[in-house]
């Protein structure tokens, strides 16, 4: 599997899941807290990815944080992610193979200098999603409600039931 298969792969992986988070959230009977803190969670994974994908496009983010002072509702938020993540999916689609190599710099939000290539990039927003989506998920445990099944596998197995032939 080439680089470029598999980073299209994980951001399909991640726009699904993401899916599931917002629809099981919806319904989710958190304390108005916890909720709270879910939203947050999931509002911060956004800023980050917009602020990744500002620098994979070269252009400024306009972010001072790594979230926003305002909290979005979980409805404007689901429709914001849903952009970016298509955004995320095109891009990596339309990457060629040397393009994954390049080295890019930026600022991040706290001032400090960064150089990270684009695969990197594109990993380390595949990473920080999936680490506080497991936040979240530890949320929904606590009111004994199972979160979505973030994993690489069950997406792969679904979205191409002959691997599970053997």
């Amino acid at each position: 599997m080439s680089t470029s298969t598999l980073l299209i792969s994980l951001f399909e992986q991640k726009a699904a899941i993401d899916r599931e988070f917002f629809a099981a959230l919806a319904g989710a009977p958190l304390s108005p807290e916890n909720r709270h803190i879910a939203i947050r969670t999931l509002n911060h994974i956004h800023t980050v990815d917009r602020i990744f994908a500002a620098h994979l496009r070269g252009e400024p983010h306009g972010l001072k944080a790594s979230n926003t002072v305002d909290t979005p509702t979980l409805e404007q938020l689901r429709a914001a992610v849903e952009r970016v993540d298509g955004w995320y999916v095109d891009y990596v689609r339309a990457l060629r193979p040397e393009q994954f190599e390049e080295v890019l710099s930026f600022r991040f939000t706290d001032g400090d200098a960064g150089r990270m290539s684009r695969e990197e990039i594109l990993a380390h927003v595949i990473h920080h999603g999936s680490h506080h989506r497991g936040n979240v998920g530890m949320l929904m445990k606590q009111i004994d409600q199972a979160p979505p099944r973030d994993l690489f596998t069950r997406y792969l197995h679904q979205h191409e039931p002959a691997r599970r032939s053997i």
